[in-house]
């Protein structure tokens, strides 16, 4: 009995040995696991940015605005006569020469009028002649006594009413003159001509009945409204010394059509007017340019009246300008913004005053001294108060600075 239990009991307590052996190595384990030391974690790199330097220079400062061109003498032709349209000469549209033939009105009746005159001219011319020729033959009788004195007087009288008529006749002679010269009417000027608003047969008054007009297109005006709120603020740069400005009257205009193309010749500033128009707050000025002959052939000028432009103002100089690439400025709602890299490389959000366009740069009128750094590129890796590494702008992104050369500034608000 005691041999077959015993037989019984063996592979279990085999079977238990091995468990507890299994056991104590895992716990081994665990216990192993416990004791060791965690890995230590690599630091994050510091976000990348590029900045440019902000410094200061000497630029032209080019305010761009809308202006619109008008004939320089815009003429009309009217007729210093009263008659039925005989014929008319010229094709409308086209350019015409000054003197060139535009209207004939009737001449018949004229130069019968003027003939009758020059008729009575010569008539009277002989009766002065006859009263002469008797007041000469009776003034030597007086002496004599052959005569009385009444007759010497009533032969002067006759002279002298001779002579009073003849200056009249002669003045009808004038007029009539005059009116059948104005039979042909001419061009006064070299320009454009338009539509005719009278022809053949019909009857027009003297001074009254606007035949048609003529467009001078050489020279051509191209005039501009000015915002009170820029001269203004022009007025308080020249005051600090901030922007330099020749006299007023030497500024110069760049005109710029609306597909981009610019117009070969220069204006000049010519007229600005003495007060502002109160219905729009704004001051007119006028820049001449000039329309060479050759380009005023319909469908081949560069310009006609009416036409809308932008003119870029030539002529001022700014001082200290602060530039930086148009991709450094933000807009929030505060307004413009910029990030700044500070002392200790962290960043620092700045409100700054961006005004105008040059180029691909803004100009900065306020909120960045020489010296500091502005974030270019990399803004979504940063925000305020993070520290960063910091590289050069790509110069080959940054525009050249340009001292003496045009440059194109746009502004809403700008003026001579």
């Amino acid at each position: 009995m005691p041999i077959i239990m015993l037989r019984v009991l063996f592979p279990i307590v085999k079977t238990c040995s091995a468990l507890a052996f299994l056991l104590a190595g895992l716990l081994l384990i665990l216990l192993s696991a416990c004791s060791a030391q965690p890995p230590e974690t690599a630091p994050m790199p510091l976000p990348q940015v590029e900045v440019v330097t902000v410094s200061t220079q000497t630029i032209a400062d080019e305010p761009e605005f809308i202006g619109q061109t008008e004939a320089f003498r815009p003429v009309e032709i009217r007729p210093q006569i009263s008659g039925i349209i005989k014929q008319v000469y010229f094709t409308e549209g086209r350019n015409v020469k000054k003197n060139d033939r535009l209207y004939l009105i009737d001449p018949v009746p004229f130069k019968a009028a003027f003939q009758s005159n020059k008729a009575k001219v010569a008539q009277t011319q002989a009766r002065l002649q006859q009263a002469q020729q008797d007041l000469a033959r009776i003034k030597p009788l007086l002496e004599k006594q052959a005569v009385s004195k009444k007759n010497v007087d009533d032969a002067e009288a006759e002279v002298r009413a001779t002579k009073a008529a003849l200056e009249a006749a002669q003045s009808d002679l004038i007029k009539t003159k005059f009116d059948w010269d104005n039979t042909l009417i001419t061009a006064p000027v070299n320009g454009r001509i338009g539509r005719s608003q009278f022809y053949e047969g019909r009857l027009v008054s003297a001074q009254e009945t606007l035949l048609t007009t003529i467009a001078q297109l050489d020279p051509l005006y191209v005039s501009v409204n000015v915002p009170e709120s820029y001269l203004l603020r022009r007025r308080r740069e020249l005051t600090e010394q901030t922007v330099e400005s020749p006299d007023i009257f030497q500024l110069r205009g760049v005109l710029t059509f609306s597909d981009g193309s610019v117009y070969p010749h220069e204006g000049i500033l010519d007229f600005a007017e003495a007060t502002i128009r109160p219905q729009t707050g704004t001051l007119q000025g006028r820049f001449k340019f000039p329309h060479p002959e050759g380009n005023l052939a319909p469908g081949h000028a560069y310009l006609y009246p009416g036409q809308f432009v932008k003119v870029r103002v030539k002529g001022y100089v700014r001082h200290n300008a602060v530039l930086i690439p148009q991709r450094a400025v933000q807009q929030g709602p505060a307004g413009s913004f910029v990030f700044v890299i500070d002392a200790e490389e962290q960043v620092e959000m700045r409100p700054v005053l961006a005004s105008a366009w040059r180029g691909k740069e803004w100009l900065i009128e306020s909120g960045l001294q020489p010296g500091d750094r502005v974030v270019a590129e990399g803004f979504f890796r940063i925000m305020p108060g993070v520290k960063v590494q910091t590289i050069p702008y790509p110069a080959s992104k940054t525009p050249a600075a340009v001292t003496s050369a045009p440059s194109e500034v746009s502004s809403g608000q700008i003026a001579p």
